[in-house]
């Protein structure tokens, strides 16, 4: 326990060295809400308690305190059971830590923010030949935490994190999806988003997104339309910019309407609740480069037709298909000429104005 105590520790200290350098990626808005979260895992509250501005505000102001003494410092390597690891080669941690029943996570997020968390392990099975790992309870995270992800050709589920991304998600859908979550909830027995009737219900409907995260998750990687490389040096090449947060909804498009990608496994399956999730979160850029999504559920509540959803799917896919063939040109062509600018330039006049950001 001790030793565990003692890697924690470490884990959690790289996570305050991200944050500390990485906290002005964030709008101030944006940032509070991560704070919000951030005070919530580190007391062990529920995703709806609210605590006093007050109280939460002074955390934040000693949050804020320590990050100054931090900005500055490199990231430590980790000493596990008596050897030191580079913070980033997680199968080598990942191969230690294993057989204590604890999955360590590390990579960059998005705006290539450095992010690191340290999991218990409550399940391992495999699905559709994917190694699939779903963690339970959190000992150390930073400010990005994400509900599923893909590392070393494994599908990790952080398990709790989905739970208060879900919640929040319930709680502050915007007025457009309304319908959508009210049609979701409808299916648990809920007949509207009371938030005393939806708590004890929570860990039921975050089995249901489960799904729906595993297999977005699995369609990203049985996805090759978009070339990884290609679109980890768009990422790079232009890491807080609209042609980066449009090349990641392009690459969610096709994870969630490829053959085995999150529709497909709505549709087969008739997960009413989760299209009804799915529907009412859309937001950012996925609402304008996947309109028909939410055009194919309004028709399928007249008569519950799963064939328009598939059919959605679908013109979803081509599109993507032919949004990441035309990127990809664009952005070789801008690297050839060495000029990333005239890229991004490009990118945004024939491919991001034309649906309408």
């Amino acid at each position: 326990m001790t030793n565990l105590q003692h890697i924690t520790a470490q884990v959690q200290h790289n996570c305050s060295i991200s944050d500390s350098r990485y906290a002005g990626l964030y709008s101030v808005c944006g940032l509070a809400l991560r704070l919000r979260d951030q005070y919530k895992w580190e007391k062990g509250l529920d995703p709806w308690v609210e605590k006093e501005p007050a109280e939460v505000l002074d955390w934040i102001g000693r949050k804020e305190e320590a990050w100054e003494v931090l900005s500055d410092k490199p990231f430590e390597n980790l000493l596990v059971f008596g050897n030191t690891y580079d913070p980033f080669d997680t199968r080598a941690l990942n191969t230690v830590l294993h057989r204590h029943g604890i999955y360590y996570g590390a990579g960059l997020g998005p705006r290539l923010k450095p992010t690191f968390f340290l999991s218990d392990i409550e399940k391992e099975t495999r699905i559709n030949g994917f190694s699939v790992i779903i963690l339970g309870q959190e000992r150390a995270r930073d400010l990005f935490a994400a509900p599923a992800l893909t590392q070393n050709s494994s599908i990790i589920i952080r398990k709790k994190t989905a739970q208060a991304i879900f919640w929040d998600q319930i709680a502050y859908v915007k007025k457009s999806g309304r319908h959508a979550l009210q049609y979701a909830l409808k299916q648990y027995g809920l007949q509207k988003n009371d938030p005393a009737a939806l708590q004890p219900k929570l860990p039921e409907l975050t089995q249901e997104m489960m799904g729906t995260y595993l297999y977005h998750e699995i369609g990203e990687l049985s996805e090759n339309v978009f070339d990884r490389e290609i679109w980890r040096e768009i990422i790079g090449a232009y890491p807080q910019s609209p042609t980066a947060l449009f090349a990641r909804a392009i690459k969610d498009l096709l994870a969630d309407t490829g053959e085995k990608g999150t529709l497909n496994y709505i549709v087969s399956n008739k997960k009413s609740a989760a299209l009804g999730f799915y529907v009412a979160f859309q937001d950012g850029v996925s609402t304008v480069l996947f309109p028909e999504v939410v055009i194919a559920f309004d028709a399928f509540l007249e008569e519950e037709n799963w064939d328009v959803i598939d059919e959605a799917a679908v013109v979803g896919y081509e599109k993507a298909c032919r949004l990441a063939v035309q990127i990809t040109e664009v952005f070789k062509k801008g690297k050839e000429k060495s000029d990333f600018e005239w890229a991004e330039k490009e990118i945004a006049n024939k491919l991001i104005k034309p649906l309408g950001r």
